[in-house]
């Protein structure tokens, strides 16, 4: 693909935008493992800090987003991702508000990605149970945000008004956990960095060996011979620069 990335001789621009602290890892690591491998320059931007995800009776919400905020740092540098920003609003309670969006539309013109990667606004549940509404609202926030309103200046003219930031256009959106993929991305080489950066958020984890095998398994490719096994991850792919 020859776009303003490769002629202008810089590293790949990866926004990955999600709701939860893990999302991430679980939805797309391998690939993230594998484009930071390459060298990309990488953000995980998350719109909540995971403040309701424990059944400890003495957990609090302020305590929990501490550790768990401290956790994906953590994942982060598994790797190698250069900034995670947290916008910090309410876990379970995640909708694709124009604030979200205008949130989001900040960290597009300021981070100017040439890829953004989300979660499937459209699925509300798989084989294995019923998605999170956070996962919806934060994959049709991000859509809403990479078009039109990142692209558009008087969208939130205030963004560029009062902090400077221009409009941008990003090239391509990978939504990840979709309905109808399009493409898979062989993570063969990148599920062990994967299952380490999972295996950091402890707090959301109970039994880590069977989390590595399960994540292990999940991953296989059904279409590869079995005496040559392979990881993959499903991606539905918008090409915006087409």
């Amino acid at each position: 693909m020859t776009d303003a990335r490769q002629q202008e001789d810089r590293p790949l621009r990866i926004l990955g935008v999600f709701a939860h602290p893990d999302d991430a890892e679980f939805f797309a690591g391998g690939t993230f493992a594998k484009w930071a491998a390459d060298g990309a320059e990488i953000t995980f931007v998350l719109a909540t800090s995971g403040d309701k995800g424990s059944a400890d009776p003495d957990m609090t919400s302020e305590k929990l987003a501490e550790i768990r905020e401290e956790e994906t740092k953590r994942a982060a540098e598994v790797f190698a991702v250069q900034d995670v920003v947290f916008l910090r609003h309410k876990d379970g309670e995640l909708f694709p508000t124009l604030e979200l969006r205008r949130d989001i539309t900040r960290m597009i013109r300021l981070k100017k990605p040439d890829i953004v990667v989300s979660l499937d606004p459209t699925r509300w549940y798989t084989g294995r149970g019923i998605n999170h509404p956070d996962h919806r609202a934060i994959g049709a926030a991000t859509l809403e945000s990479v078009f039109p309103t990142a692209r558009d200046r008087l969208n939130f003219i205030e963004l560029e008004r009062d902090e400077g930031l221009e409009v941008h256009k990003a090239l391509t959106v990978y939504i990840a956990g979709a309905v109808e993929p399009n493409m898979k991305v062989d993570v063969t080489d990148h599920i062990d960095t994967q299952v380490k950066a999972i295996l950091e958020h402890k707090s959301q984890i109970g039994e880590p060996e069977k989390m590595g095998e399960r994540i292990r398994e999940r991953s296989l490719d059904p279409e590869a011979p079995k005496e040559y096994p392979r990881h993959i991850e499903r991606f539905h792919v918008i090409n915006l620069w087409r």
